[in-house]
């Protein structure tokens, strides 16, 4: 298959998903991881997408309306996540009562998490699943389910949520913006991370490379609400809200 053809199929799989990792092209392309993200190097010099560790997302009009399946989440950007999610877990005391956001990163905290004697409330599938195979004390929202990112959103989880109280809270996010805060593409969904984030005393939000600077369709916190965790490289942007920069 000649470049130019590699190209085309490239943008087209991202005007589609919006997203696409190293993985799913070198499959759908029948060619080498090399060969591949080399093509992701040219297109992103060029300014057809935005490369990111693992894949690629489309630049589009800067405002996304996808939500990506936790299985492609899973394979971008690993590195880092791993890197913010052990030190956010490093943040959690004996004696807290957590609020712990569905997402990949915050599913990442889980391995990091050192405290034994501390609860969580959770809203997602995975994260609840792997915190009782720790034997950590959990509750897990109840409302719908959505399947793609394999979370527990809408009002009854909002209803909810409205009798706990939280220590802390770990929360993902799809775009870090100053002007449109942290946002996220689904509307059931920001109205959880909402009212999570006015039930926690600290609240903290996990965001890799990729999420900086991007604004999705609906925003559930103003960028002063929370701490913002993210690599140190990237802390340097001029957020206004505190930033903890991690190596």
């Amino acid at each position: 298959m000649f470049t130019e053809e590699r190209y085309n199929i490239i943008l087209q799989e991202l005007n589609t998903k919006g997203i696409v990792s190293v993985t799913e092209l070198v499959e759908l392309l029948d060619a080498s991881e090399s060969t591949i993200r080399r093509d992701l190097n040219s297109l992103h010099n060029d300014g057809m997408l935005k490369k990111i560790h693992g894949g690629a997302i489309s630049i589009g009009d800067n405002t996304s309306k996808h939500d990506y399946k936790v299985n492609v989440r899973k394979t971008l950007n690993t590195e880092e996540k791993h890197q913010l999610a052990k030190y956010a877990a490093s943040l959690i005391e004996n004696d807290d009562v957590i609020y712990l956001d569905a997402g990949t990163t915050t599913e990442a905290m889980i391995d990091y998490i050192q405290s034994d004697r501390i609860l969580v409330v959770t809203n997602g599938i995975v994260h609840a699943k792997k915190l009782l195979e720790k034997g950590v004390k959990t509750f897990i929202l109840g409302g719908e389910v959505k399947a793609v990112t394999e979370a527990i959103v809408g009002s009854s989880a909002v209803d909810d949520l409205k009798k706990y109280n939280f220590s802390k809270g770990f929360f993902g996010t799809n775009g870090v913006n100053n002007k449109s805060g942290y946002t996220t593409p689904d509307v059931n969904e920001a109205m959880v991370k909402r009212e999570a984030i006015k039930r926690c005393m600290e609240s903290f939000i996990l965001a890799d490379e990729s999420k900086l600077d991007e604004v999705s369709f609906i925003t559930f916190a103003n960028i002063s609400d929370s701490t913002l965790i993210t690599s140190k490289t990237n802390g340097n942007s001029n957020y206004d809200t505190k930033v903890i920069g991690v190596e």
